[in-house]
């Protein structure tokens, strides 16, 4: 990816959010354009507007971490927006990454594959779902209720025999290219921001990371709202939260993610879902894990056949 285009838009499409009034100036003179003036922006940052414009330009190497954290406060970046400011800079400087280890040299077998203690960790959380995704948004490994959780990602086997022409199941391709997605979640717009913030910020963290490269292309050939939320160029940490997905088999569940990172393998995240106790999705889930067990049929199964789940 072109750092300096990366960085003249970030920048430019962050000015342009920041009304005068938010930023506790006065709104003087018409406006050819939304958002601050250039000039504005470095007197904020505390910058020449020539060095300001420079920036903007793309120019940010060598800029040091007060020209940042300036650049940060005057565009009243959020914590994410921030560490992806930092980390076009270090691209910049030829530091790809924010302090996370370069991915190993890719073998033929991937990590989460290969590892069978990571399996162990998987399957040993069996009241909940868990998962491990990389920073391509491929779902490399699942337990026993993510295989059944993610049945309309995976198909009907797990990731080991449900790969389209090889493919490993892949979240952002689902997220964009299988209609079934809209179902799926409900909250679809959401997930879809979510999902292209995420990919921005990794993109940010390694932007020679040529397969992200290659997703992000494939999905902006083939999706429209991929391609304009991309070019928004919004960023955003998953990190924890709750999540609203409507399940072929058990219908509506509301779960609590956390996000952990997988310090022996760069780049891999192992995510656990859970419901609160108690709950309907509670319920739900546990009635998933009775039809995973069961090995009911999921190529015939459909959503006229939903267990009976409990108010």
């Amino acid at each position: 990816m072109d750092n300096r285009r990366e960085v003249s838009e970030f920048l430019t499409t962050r000015r342009a959010r920041i009304t005068p009034d938010r930023a506790g100036l006065p709104a003087t003179g018409s406006r050819r354009v939304p958002g601050l003036r250039r000039s504005e922006v470095a007197t904020l940052a505390g910058l020449s507007v020539e060095y300001y414009a420079r920036l903007e330009r793309g120019q940010i190497a060598g800029a040091s971490a007060g020209v940042l954290d300036g650049l940060a406060r005057a565009l009243q970046l959020d914590e994410a927006e921030h560490a992806h400011l930092l980390d076009l800079a270090r691209a910049a400087d030829g530091i790809p990454t924010s302090g996370r280890a370069r991915r190993r040299a890719s073998s033929t077998t991937s990590p989460a594959s290969s590892r069978p203690s990571l399996h162990w960790t998987l399957e040993a959380l069996t009241d909940a779902v868990a998962f491990i995704r990389d920073s391509r948004q491929n779902l490399l490994a699942t337990n026993a209720l993510g295989r059944a959780f993610y049945a309309p990602v995976l198909g009907d086997g797990g990731p080991e025999d449900s790969r389209p022409a090889g493919r490993t199941p892949n979240l952002a391709r689902f997220q964009f290219l299988d209609p079934a997605s809209r179902e799926f979640y409900p909250d679809w717009d959401a997930f879809a921001e979510m999902c292209v913030g995420i990919m921005r910020a990794e993109a940010g963290r390694d932007p020679h990371d040529r397969g992200l490269q290659d997703l992000v292309g494939e999905l902006s050939t083939r999706s429209e709202t991929f391609r304009r939320l991309w070019a928004a160029h919004d960023v955003r940490t998953h990190g924890t939260g709750t999540k609203r997905f409507l399940h072929p088999v058990v219908g509506e569940l509301t779960l609590a993610y956390e996000e952990l990172a997988i310090t022996a393998e760069p780049g891999l995240m192992l995510y656990v879902y859970t419901a609160e106790p108690g709950s309907t999705s509670a319920e739900g889930l546990r009635l998933l894990a009775s039809w995973a067990a069961s090995g009911a049929d999921r190529a015939t199964t459909t959503t006229s056949h939903r267990p009976e789940r409990a108010d």
